[in-house]
């Protein structure tokens, strides 16, 4: 039975009630910036990024300059003994739902926000194991599910991130060969904002004999899940497929480079087939039941717009 609106956890915002809360902020934003973070197959305009994406990095600023004012009163209580601790926003969300572009389009706005903190993103791709690990462990097919992770170095980074630590290193992956680069990081160094994009956000998975007592989310400050219908997910899914099989899957160094040279209704095919088996069933099993966990929920419609706007009661 569907829970009366009253007793939700959630606040539930229309676009015409959630666009109000730029507050008369101008957009930063130029049309050509924006081109550089729409991601395959999505057609953010900048009026999305003004009525959705501003409003949020309005939000995320004023609990990041909240967060800061309270470890600065904590380091002058402990004679400033205590180090910087970075905001962290974690975006999570399907395969194809728009969270890379979330999290750069986030990166580029509160980076325009006064005094221009120091805003770092990260995607916990590169913590995924690299391939020859997944073949020995015969996961290759199950690559994205929480078994094919580095958990414990993940939570060893956003440990040092939340510690103060000045320096911290990020594994770098490839989308191009699929793998993890070896001996290649990106520094991460003291930022005052972090955000970490990617599919296991919000998990509390158990791969092993033992419940692990740390999760991921227990270092995020705000939480950010992209939601849609399973079939506009899907299809967007195939249409990505589509646009890669006729550009990035023809370089020679290409890892699905094999998929280069199908038809179209062959690309249609595999690209379903991979959604049925792979990606569909890590998001009914891992991912989707994860969403009543953030403290923000992003729901687009069919055209990959965002149409409602949830967020957590405080």
């Amino acid at each position: 039975m569907k829970s009366p609106e009253g007793l939700s956890p959630y606040l539930t915002l229309n676009r015409e009630q959630w666009k109000k809360l730029r507050a008369s902020v101008s957009m930063p934003l130029t049309e050509t910036e924006l081109e550089d973070l729409r991601g395959i197959n999505e057609n953010l305009s900048l009026e999305e990024a003004s009525e959705v994406y501003l409003p949020l990095s309005r939000l995320l600023n004023l609990l990041a300059t909240s967060n800061r004012k309270m470890s600065e009163a904590t380091r002058l209580f402990l004679g400033d003994l205590n180090p910087k601790i970075p905001f962290i926003v974690g975006i999570s969300g399907s395969v194809a739902v728009g969270k890379s572009t979330t999290a750069r389009v986030l990166q580029a706005l509160l980076r325009r926000w006064p005094g221009n903190p120091r805003v770092e993103l990260v995607t916990t791709d590169g913590f995924l194991y690299p391939n020859r690990v997944l073949e020995e462990r015969g996961l290759m097919k199950r690559k994205g599910f929480p078994e094919s992770y580095d958990l414990e170095g993940l939570i060893r980074f956003l440990a040092d991130l939340k510690s103060g630590k000045e320096e911290v290193s990020v594994p770098l992956y490839s989308h191009l060969t699929y793998d993890i680069l070896p001996e290649k990081k990106k520094w991460v160094r003291r930022p005052d904002i972090v955000v970490v994009e990617g599919l296991n956000i919000l998990q509390n998975p158990c791969v092993g004999p033992v419940a692990p007592s740390v999760f991921v989310s227990d270092f995020i400050d705000f939480s950010i899940y992209v939601d849609a219908d399973e079939e506009d997910i899907a299809r967007w899914y195939v249409e990505r497929f589509q646009v890669l099989r006729r550009t990035a899957f023809r370089d020679p160094n290409s890892y699905f480079r094999r998929y280069a040279d199908l038809t179209e209704e062959e690309a249609v095919v595999t690209a379903r087939r991979i959604w049925e088996e792979i990606n569909r069933v890590n998001l009914l099993q891992n991912i989707l039941p994860t969403r009543g966990r953030a403290r923000l929920i992003l729901t687009k419609g069919p055209d990959h717009v965002v149409r409602q706007v949830r967020l957590r009661k405080m």
